[in-house]
């Protein structure tokens, strides 16, 4: 699907776009949301600080402020994504494609950078990316690896998966290197059970891909991640992106890289 990010995000706005992010407006970042009420916002940006391979920052909001200036001048975070979740208190309660009826004056949006942003950058090498060739979503999991802890927010690192042949594998770490806000280098390759991952078909996000003879599984950190720390520390509201639904933004994906 050939679409602008402002296309994207204007399409959310209109309840038209429904559908995971994957290879949408490739060569844009897209990013991971999470919007907490001020009082829990210094401790999450610690979070964010302390664990940057799977929560690198890309933008904060300002107090109440809908709008993400510095990423996509103009935005909404409170319509501009295809899905959302509503957690009170930890728990899931509810997915929409719209937050403006609860939005508070007391909401600090983070924007968290996403690995999608380097897939046009693995295809434009010629190495396949699974999940976009079988039309579905990124899988995810979590691993058995402790993200540090900020206040009440603490999390197991979730991570995305792309199965690659093994001199593919060489390549994607040299290529992903260089997006370091999304996500960077892989965490991990091979053995899954070695992160605590014990079956691959099933994910705890996203949907399962097939993995061909003699391909490995690559391994790399997931904003997801802010979800679980979410359902840790459970604030009173917390909002965030459907996992796979993200916020696709106006900067270039290799705006960042070096």
């Amino acid at each position: 699907m050939d679409l602008s990010p402002a296309e994207v995000r204007y399409q959310c706005r209109q309840g038209t776009f429904h559908f995971p992010t994957p290879g949408i407006a490739s060569g844009f970042l897209q990013a991971n949301l999470v919007i907490l009420p001020k009082k829990m916002a210094f401790d999450f940006l610690v979070f964010c600080t302390r664990n940057p391979k799977p929560c690198p920052l890309l933008d904060v909001t300002e107090v109440g402020n809908p709008e993400p200036e510095i990423v996509a001048s103009g935005a909404d975070l409170r319509t501009d994504l295809p899905r959302y979740h509503i957690f009170r208190h930890g728990e899931l309660q509810q997915e929409v494609a719209d937050i403006s009826h609860i939005w508070q004056d007391d909401f600090v949006g983070f924007l968290v950078g996403c690995s999608f942003s380097f897939e046009a950058a693995l295809m434009d090498a010629g190495i396949p990316v699974r999940h976009l060739q079988e039309g579905k979503n990124v899988p995810m999991y979590k691993t058995n690896i402790a993200c540090k802890t900020a206040g009440d927010f603490s999390a197991p690192m979730v991570v995305s998966m792309r199965p690659l042949s093994p001199s593919d594998v060489i390549r994607a770490v040299q290529i992903t290197s260089r997006f370091s806000k999304a996500h960077g280098t892989p965490i991990h390759f091979g053995s899954p059970e070695e992160i605590g991952i014990t079956n691959l078909d099933a994910p705890d996000f996203g949907e399962a891909v097939t993995i061909a003879e003699g391909e490995i599984p690559v391994f790399w950190a997931c904003g997801v991640t802010t979800q679980i720390a979410i359902l840790q520390a459970k604030p009173e509201i917390a909002i965030t992106h459907a996992p796979g639904y993200m916020f696709v933004t106006d900067v270039k994906d290799d705006y960042f890289t070096w």
